[in-house]
């Protein structure tokens, strides 16, 4: 049987994007208006260290795919959403990303949703389903 834990790489990165998932279904659940271009103007709430460090890690992901692509390497691409994904984790654990200040929800929301975008392009470069539930 295949492990169903952070130990298995595949699992891990597609329990991220299924975790992203439920919480947009949850904000749409309590009718919280969630507009990616609205809440680009509160971006700068994301002040946490945690924030900085997985906004610099989606900075990084076109790179990674450049270097991937041309050392004929496509594991360099796993090994990013992994780590993508544990800082997601580690994130996600530690702040509520739903809570009272809506312009945190939004901003917070957003760098979800682009957490998302990436962990399923990179599953589907590899060949890897990024289900919605799990």
């Amino acid at each position: 049987a295949v492990s169903q834990s952070k130990d298995n790489a595949v699992y891990y990165i597609q329990y991220a994007h299924a975790r992203i998932c439920r919480m947009l279904e949850k904000a749409a659940a309590t009718q919280l208006n969630f507009d990616a271009t609205t809440a680009r103007q509160f971006a700068a709430k994301l002040e946490l260290d945690a924030e900085t460090e997985i906004l610099a890690k989606l900075a990084a992901y076109p790179e990674i795919l450049v270097r991937a692509a041309n050392s004929h390497e496509p594991h360099q691409v796993g090994n990013y959403l992994k780590e993508l994904a544990a800082l997601f984790h580690g994130w996600y654990n530690e702040h509520k990303v739903l809570n009272d200040d809506a312009a945190l929800t939004q901003a917070r929301l957003l760098l979800s949703v682009n957490i998302q975008q990436v962990l399923r392009n990179g599953l589907e470069l590899l060949g890897v389903s990024a289900p919605e539930t799990m």
